[in-house]
């Protein structure tokens, strides 16, 4: 059995999808009890707060192997999040689970100056004083980020950036590949701690821009943001002052070049951008 957290989430739910497939029991952990009625064949769902030791630590036992990602409290301050990795690190500790995969980022090396990148490196560090095997799976930027640039794509056919440029190609990885490695991590585990570090296609914001405009028939105006518009802009959209200055503090670790590729080993996904948009706009 398989302890899954996030499986409402992107790379969660990519990941009980594929041990499903494989014909793996997947156990779903869930914070809000409204989400554990129905569930597929082979999988069981439990509810439990990633700030409740107790109920997180109940999830956990019994079971071969977790996958664990660290929430982005919208109001959250430090203090918070890294108490609830301290939570997260807590109850693996304390179910025996012999393995737990986490989700993690590029940049999670750095300690500091990476904006919410820095509690990752916090829940990393945590995991690996507990008696678990841990896999840090480090991703680069989703390609599902889009999603937070739909509307003004198809209300105003802009694609805001940023970024000092539209111009310098990143690694962008599709979720459903994240989910793979952490499905692949969780049914064969190693034999001791690992960082892989993923690694895929990458595209510049104006190739993004350019891609998405096609698959909405129009072209998208590509809009450099000026750092002093960056925080305002993302509280217009709805963040939290809070939360807005820990995402501009990430842009800004981009900008300056601190989020890089390190780990023990490498793994390459292939999924191209026009695969995920294909998905992404079949919802909209």
């Amino acid at each position: 059995m398989y302890a899954i957290t996030g499986t409402t989430g992107h790379v969660g739910g990519a990941a009980a999808r594929t041990l499903q497939e494989k014909g793996l029991p997947v156990r779903r952990v869930v914070r809000n009890a409204a989400r554990a009625t129905g569930q597929d064949a082979g999988t069981e769902t439990v509810v439990a707060d990633l700030g409740d030791r107790d109920a997180l630590t109940d999830a956990f036992r019994d079971s071969d192997g977790a996958f664990v990602l660290l929430p982005t409290l919208p109001s959250g301050s430090d203090t918070e999040h890294r108490r609830i990795a301290d939570t997260i690190a807590a109850a693996v500790d304390a179910s025996g689970v012999p393995h737990v995969v986490a989700l993690s980022s590029w940049g999670a090396d750095r300690a500091d100056g990476t904006g919410p990148i820095r509690w990752l490196n916090h829940l990393e560090h945590a995991l690996t004083g507990t008696r678990a095997v841990v896999t840090a799976v480090r991703a680069p930027h989703f390609q599902e980020k889009v999603e937070t640039t739909l509307d003004a794509a198809t209300g105003a056919g802009i694609h805001p950036v940023f970024a000092p440029s539209a111009d310098v190609d990143a690694a962008m990885v599709a979720t459903r590949d994240i989910g793979a490695v952490v499905a692949a991590a969780l049914a064969a585990p190693p034999k001791s701690s690992e960082i892989v570090q993923l690694d895929a296609p990458h595209y510049s914001e104006r190739d993004v821009a350019r891609r998405l405009g096609a698959r909405l028939n129009r072209d998208l105006d590509v809009v450099v943001l000026p750092r002093e518009t960056w925080e305002p802009t993302l509280i217009d959209a709805g963040l939290s002052p809070t939360l807005a200055a820990e995402i501009a503090a990430l842009y800004d670790a981009v900008a300056r070049g601190l989020l890089q590729p390190a780990g023990d080993r490498v793994h390459r996904c292939h999924t191209e951008l026009d695969s995920t948009l294909a998905g992404l706009i079949a919802l909209v």
